[in-house]
């Protein structure tokens, strides 16, 4: 394993789970919970003639980021693209669940100390949705994660990291969409369907799947931070996604609270008046959005660095 500190300067895109969940945390404060040696693996796979990871293709871990508890989960989008069955699923409910548990015992014992030993939970997404060798499972854990951020409300952040190969699709892009904050960098994607699946279900002349510029327009981080649907947008560096969450973990949880995308009527609100807009203009690629909220030329933006990019661009102004 790399030293943390050229960890930190390393690719997040090219880091494999383990460097991320290391990379995200406090330099030696990662302890990884049901690892390798754990052999906790799926007892459906064998049975459909798939090889097991001793890991099931997720890491879970704790560790710190100042006076901080960080409870880490980290997909591997290399086994089954990362998708979610019933134990890997279980470990990432089990890790929000600990998580939980963890800030009611620092409330009760450091009550006014709570804000700055609050826990966060960070989940480096990397994965296409539901395992289909165990749908039943994985969409289940799916619900059941969803169902530990509502618990986690106001109490402590949970922060979605997205900057692997993969990036963040099926249902799990419900889920990254429910977390509190989301960071991201430039290779980063969020969607609910694949392109590939909309080009196979709708035809080429719908979505072209092999235009990657096209699929970097739609689902990539550009369009989330200029829809107001990523929070941060980071160099491609380990420390850069470290330096957001330090960020996000001295935040009042007032401010992390207006960051959200989902959660209220005023949030409905906002993504129907987006759905109403999206009706009205009929816009044929997201650079005529882009160019609604300001930018004069949008397709200027794809080309810049993340840093010109965050200098120049207008994004939607939220209410």
């Amino acid at each position: 394993m790399q030293k943390w500190d050229e960890l930190e300067k390393s690719s997040f895109l090219d880091a494999n789970a383990r460097q991320r969940a290391i990379g995200m945390t406090d330099k030696g404060s990662f302890t990884e919970l049901l690892g390798p040696r754990d052999r906790f693996t799926s007892p459906h796979l064998p049975v459909l003639g798939t090889a097991v990871e001793f890991d099931d293709g997720m890491v879970t871990g704790v560790g710190r980021i100042g006076k901080h508890p960080v409870f880490v989960i980290s997909m591997e989008g290399k086994f089954i693209g990362g998708a979610i069955g019933e134990v890997n699923g279980g470990k990432m409910v089990g890790t929000i669940r600990l998580a939980e548990k963890a800030a009611a015992r620092i409330q009760k014992e450091h009550p006014d100390e709570y804000a700055a030993r609050r826990p966060l939970v960070v989940i480096s997404f990397e994965t296409g949705g539901v395992r289909l060798h165990e749908a039943n499972a994985g969409l289940l854990a799916h619900a059941e994660v969803m169902d530990a951020f509502q618990d986690c409300r106001h109490k402590l952040p949970i922060i979605c990291v997205v900057g692997s190969k993969v990036g963040c699709f099926g249902g799990m892009g419900f889920v990254a969409a429910a977390t509190d904050v989301i960071i991201m960098n430039e290779q980063g994607r969020i969607g609910l369907t694949g392109p590939e699946v909309i080009e196979q279900e709708m035809g080429k002349e719908e979505f072209d799947a092999s235009n990657k510029a096209l699929v970097y327009r739609t689902t990539g981080a550009k369009q989330k931070y200029i829809m107001g649907d990523c929070n941060y947008l980071v160099e491609d560096t380990i420390g850069s996604f470290y330096q957001a969450i330090a960020d996000v973990a001295d935040k009042p949880m007032a401010e992390i609270e207006k960051l959200r995308r989902i959660g209220s009527v005023k949030l409905v609100e906002e993504q129907m008046g987006l759905v109403k807009l999206v009706g009205d203009m009929q816009p044929k690629d997201a650079m005529d959005l882009w160019k609604y909220y300001g930018n004069e030329k949008p397709e200027e933006l794809p080309e810049l660095s993340t840093a010109e990019f965050l200098k120049v661009v207008k994004c939607r102004v939220r209410n």
